[in-house]
């Protein structure tokens, strides 16, 4: 049974993928352009793709193709509808990268809230120089007693839920779908989570969410909010809510761009300088252990497929 990795790199080379050489004739590449999909996909009964496309035009002209695995949970790289209609069986890995999204989540917004770019630099450069034990010139607020909102209370979101009650915040939640009906935290509308202290997103990018924070409601922001956004970038209108942080004293952190690798055109990229912006390279579900599950549930949905088909 041939298996095709078609982008190994995109889940780093600190991760082992000996795993997949006793289920049989291995192939991998680091990097595949979507001219070199098919070629490379020719006699392979399963396909392992992470971000490289795999459309109608190939599981047409792929006769042996049987499972498609995804590097990943989400699937909108994939033509769902050539697959079913092929008999091809699609697989994602769900939950693996819960905990390191949550986490980075939580260090993104700890950072900004007690100002830790500022407070560092000023310790390696300033404090030598000043005459009392403590500099009091970047005060920071607690968490404690400050509203925070959850915009999709999913696993990751429910996670970061949790820690933020810990924290002793006042958690809310607003549902994208409007079908989470969660009884642990309050549901409230659109208009009164982006009311909040702290603003964490984590919903899918779907028609309903593009663009759901813009230019009509940034100004529902409060002038010193935290908002993070470690789901997708079309979430977040990137123009509009760079408008609103040069008006305000918002922080923001964002582990995602609307396009990606970020172009150079972005406006996140206009206030890359801010000590009020956190911007990392789509990192927040990569953690070491992350990705190690990730392979290890690729392997499983491999073991659990030729055992079905047997």
């Amino acid at each position: 049974m041939k298996i095709v990795f078609l982008d190994t790199a995109t889940v780093g080379k600190d991760v082992s993928l000996k795993g997949f050489e006793a289920l049989g004739d291995f192939v991998s590449y680091p990097v595949t352009k979507p001219e070199e999909v098919l070629q490379r996909c020719e006699g392979a009964q399963i396909v392992i793709t992470n971000k490289v496309r795999v459309q109608r035009e190939h599981i047409e002209a792929l006769p042996e193709l049987k499972l498609i695995c995804l590097a990943a949970t989400g699937m909108d790289n994939i033509d769902l509808k050539a697959c079913e209609e092929r008999g091809v069986v699609v697989k994602n890995v769900k939950g693996y990268s819960t905990d390191s999204v949550a986490q980075l989540t939580i260090a993104m917004v700890l950072s900004l809230m007690c100002k830790l770019k500022k407070q560092d630099e000023f310790g390696k450069n300033g404090w030598v120089h000043d005459e009392l034990f403590t500099n009091l010139d970047n005060p920071f607020h607690e968490l404690a007693g400050k509203t925070w909102s959850v915009i999709g209370l999913g696993e990751i979101g429910g996670k970061v839920a949790s820690v933020a009650r810990a924290f002793g915040c006042k958690v809310l939640y607003y549902s994208t779908s409007g079908k989470n009906k969660n009884e642990e935290y309050q549901r409230v509308d659109l208009e009164e989570a982006l009311a909040s202290d702290v603003i964490t997103v984590h919903c899918p990018l779907s028609e309903i969410t593009k663009d759901l924070i813009n230019h009509k409601n940034t100004g529902l922001l409060k002038e010193d909010a935290i908002l993070i956004n470690v789901a997708r970038g079309g979430v977040v209108n990137e123009r509009a809510i760079v408008d609103r942080f040069r008006e305000s004293r918002l922080m923001l952190g964002f582990d995602v761009a609307s396009v990606e690798p970020i172009h150079r055109e972005n406006p996140l990229l206009e206030i890359a300088g801010s000590s009020r912006l956190i911007l990392t390279p789509h990192v927040a579900w990569s953690s070491l252990e992350a990705r190690g599950r990730l392979i290890q549930g690729i392997i499983a949905n491999i073991i659990r497929w030729q055992e079905g088909a047997q």
